[in-house]
């Protein structure tokens, strides 16, 4: 009902719709534009998942479970990935990507659709170093930083800056700049904007940093998300022993995705695995961490519980520790930051 009554800004994706509203959302009230959000996590800038700024503009994050996110009425959207997820739902990655194509034909008559450049969609891409409508070019990283220029259609911007880890962020701030676009604000206040965005919790959360220890939390829980969290660590903490601690969440997605996971897991050098979190679901017989534990080709693996964890940091003393899930794991972020953060 609020999306038909505004104009409505809406993201939709596997994977970066909560970090791209909540971008959005930052770039919109940075400039005055009037608009209220819905976030699909707590906003470092707002602290809040809720952004009431006026009434004009809706942003709202469109979530493809159950296939919510057909009752939006939509007049700018954005496509940022397809990746096979929720089958459960959906039963198939065909099925799944059959429901984007609907959300994609809820637009407007005149409305605009963004899509990540590969996708096998229509609608104006974006990308980085390639082709796109909207892209980034003369990437680097200065002190953490990123610092890039961006081409759009009207214009060309350099130097912009932005601040949080990984390229994935990276496309998801470009999709969220080039969505703003469409209030009619200036390109060049909204580049600026970009440069103080805090992040989203448990989105590449630094809990940690020190120059012998760094502790990152992510909602992760895909093999899509961790192949991302990997390539951030990797490019902003390169050559450091890591050490991954992860929940599996829902026994399905486990079960669809094992060899994913596997895959993704071993890139660490550490893996340490919790037991599945159920969320919705009851037991599947014969998915169970330990079965993933198997299938990860990397020899410095084990499956623990919650309270070993403590003690098993201590043990492999990492010099970057990274947690990831989207079950509970995330209560157990601040007693680790509490054990640790006095202790480099």
């Amino acid at each position: 009902m609020i999306t038909k009554d505004t104009f409505c800004f809406a993201v939709a994706g596997t994977h970066g719709k909560t970090t791209t509203t909540s971008i959005l959302a930052h770039l919109l009230k940075e400039n005055a534009v009037p608009f209220t959000a819905f976030l699909g996590g707590i906003s470092e800038d707002f602290n809040s998942n809720f952004v009431f700024e006026g009434t004009e503009f809706s942003v709202v994050e469109a979530d493809e479970f159950e296939r919510s996110f057909l009752r939006l009425f939509l007049d700018v959207a954005c496509v940022t990935s397809m990746d096979a997820d929720h089958l459960d739902i959906y039963g198939s990655e065909a099925e799944l990507i059959k429901g984007f194509m609907e959300f994609a034909g809820r637009l407007s008559a005149d409305g605009k659709l963004f899509v990540r450049n590969g996708l096998p969609m229509d609608g104006i891409t974006y990308g980085i170093d390639d082709n796109a409508t909207y892209r980034i070019e003369n990437l680097r990283i200065e002190e953490g930083t990123y610092i890039f220029d961006v081409k759009t259609p009207e214009t060309a911007l350099r130097d912009i800056k932005f601040n949080k880890p990984g390229k994935h962020n990276l496309l998801n701030a470009l999709v969220a700049f080039a969505m703003a676009i469409q209030t009619g604000t200036p390109a060049v206040d909204l580049a600026k904007a970009l440069a103080t965005f805090k992040g989203v919790e448990r989105r590449f959360s630094y809990k940690i940093r020190k120059e012998n220890f760094v502790f990152i939390d992510d909602y992760a829980h895909h093999p899509t998300e961790i192949d991302a969290v990997y390539q951030a660590v990797s490019e902003m903490h390169p050559h450091k022993r890591s050490l991954v601690i992860f929940q599996p969440h829902l026994y399905s997605r486990t079960r669809d995705f094992v060899e994913g996971f596997a895959q993704s897991l071993a890139k660490f050098d550490g893996i340490l695995l919790l037991n599945i979190y159920p969320a919705r679901e009851k037991p599947i017989e014969g998915v169970t961490s330990e079965w993933l534990r198997q299938k990860i080709k990397n020899p410095n693996k084990k499956c623990i519980e919650k309270s070993d964890i403590i003690d098993e940091i201590k043990q492999q003393n990492p010099e970057v520790l990274i947690t990831l899930g989207a079950g509970d794991i995330g209560l157990e972020v601040e007693k680790i930051t509490k054990e640790f953060e006095h202790a480099y």
